[in-house]
């Protein structure tokens, strides 16, 4: 498989990655190729899933594939990672949109988030059969570039109540929390649930929040987390526990 296969957050001219995907602008035959490649991961995995998988499931043939991704199979999955990207914090804004506070809308999103990874059946698929396609996509560089993205994405919405800086440092802590009780699910908490998440955020990312306003330095955010090890985090050895 070629390097593009899982790229889970592509890169634009500037270094961060595009927000457009295949969604906004697309034809209708590229989405639904790319429709399709999601149906035939969902149902069969990555490395199982053939280009003549994809064209059936697009009801086109091999040819009408290669025509709108000349680069086959990579280019096919990357567009349909990118897809899927943009539709996630598509929604994800919906869901934050109509906050009144801060704490609805890190609440709102968490929810959001929470759900929308969670039942997303390709994702869950290779989560389950072939982990080592997603996994290392969710350490190392490439995880500090999904951070990136999700803060560059949430961090307008913060910004009614904390400076972009603040902003953006709560987002990504708000996301890590979220990935990390996603990889590491822990008995009592359920982040899907509006009034779990609640709670998660009350505890551990409004404290966060007030020690950034009282001038505190960043890396609290991490301390906090290792402080408090009851938060399960990638990449941390934590004992699982519940958020009061």
């Amino acid at each position: 498989m070629g390097s593009t296969t899982l790229e889970l957050v592509g890169r634009g001219r500037s270094g961060m990655p595009p927000a457009s995907g295949l969604v906004a602008g697309a034809s209708a035959q590229r989405l639904r190729i790319v429709d399709a490649a999601m149906r035939c991961i969902a149902a069969h995995g990555l490395s199982k899933t053939t280009l003549d998988d994809v064209a059936r499931a697009a009801g086109c043939s091999r040819a009408t594939v290669y025509r709108a991704f000349p680069g086959g199979k990579d280019a096919v999955i990357g567009a349909a990672v990118e897809t899927e990207l943009s539709r996630f914090f598509s929604d994800l804004a919906v869901a934050v949109a109509g906050a009144s506070s801060l704490e609805d809308a890190l609440v709102e999103g968490v929810v959001a988030a929470t759900a929308a990874i969670a039942g997303h059946e390709a994702l869950a698929f290779l989560l389950e059969h072939e982990p080592e396609l997603v996994l290392p996509h969710l350490t190392f560089e490439h995880h500090d570039r999904l951070l990136a993205r999700s803060a560059e994405f949430a961090a307008p919405f913060l910004g009614r109540w904390l400076d972009h800086d603040e902003a953006m440092r709560v987002a990504e802590f708000a996301t890590r929390i979220v990935l990390s009780y996603l990889a590491n699910p822990s008995q009592g908490i359920d982040l899907s649930d509006p009034q779990c998440a609640r709670r998660v955020v009350r505890t551990y990312v409004l404290p966060g929040v007030r020690v950034l306003a009282s001038g505190c330095d960043a890396p609290f955010l991490q301390d906090h987390v290792d402080n408090h090890r009851t938060v399960p985090y990638v990449g941390l050895t934590a004992s699982k526990g519940e958020a009061s």
